[in-house]
């Protein structure tokens, strides 16, 4: 990268090369993240929507309202059905019964047999980004985490919260100019 980004800062004048390197880094890094992602959802026969989604059912105790995945991953409407449709033909997740309260809503919970590919993928990202991670020493990683969770706080400041996956199908996001 460090060529490269000495070739592409030499066609930008009056940039930080501190920030723009910061910058390209994390763009670089974000995209890796999804490939892990990538590789463990295939090593456990899912996609990544599916284990997102699988996530956020679980993270929600196990049964979550429809509404609340989109909110969650930014999705609309469509596409979590479109997603959960693919989950309970896979037995991964089912509907429960309708809420007495209100018969429209009807929660989704995760199987046996989606806790369980749950469980095994989630571990298997965790195991694998530890080991890309085993790179940087204890007080480095502190440092990271400590410097990344500013910055993220200053952007979410800026443009508001971002979602807590990478959210295929999530609408593009504006620029403060309206521009996509």
């Amino acid at each position: 990268m460090d060529e490269e980004f000495a070739s592409w800062l030499g066609q930008m004048p009056a940039v930080r090369s501190d920030v723009e390197a910061a910058r390209q880094r994390i763009g670089r890094l974000s995209r890796l993240f999804v490939k892990v992602l990538e590789t463990v959802s295939a090593e456990s026969g899912v996609t990544t929507s599916d284990l997102e989604t699988l996530s956020v059912i679980r993270r929600n105790g196990g049964s979550v309202a429809p509404s609340r995945i989109a909110a969650e991953l930014h999705l609309t409407s469509g596409s979590v059905s479109t997603r959960l449709r693919r989950l309970e033909r896979a037995h991964l997740a089912e509907a429960d019964a309708p809420d007495p309260k209100d018969g429209r809503v009807r929660t989704i919970r995760l199987t046996n047999l989606g806790l369980s590919t749950w469980h095994t993928g989630t571990a298997r990202r965790t195991e694998y980004e530890a080991d890309l991670f085993a790179v940087l020493d204890e007080p480095t990683l502190a440092a990271l985490n400590e410097g990344l969770a500013k910055l993220l706080a200053r952007f979410e400041q800026e443009f508001g919260s971002a979602s807590r996956h990478h959210g295929h199908g999530a609408e593009p996001i504006l620029s403060p100019l309206g521009e996509r």
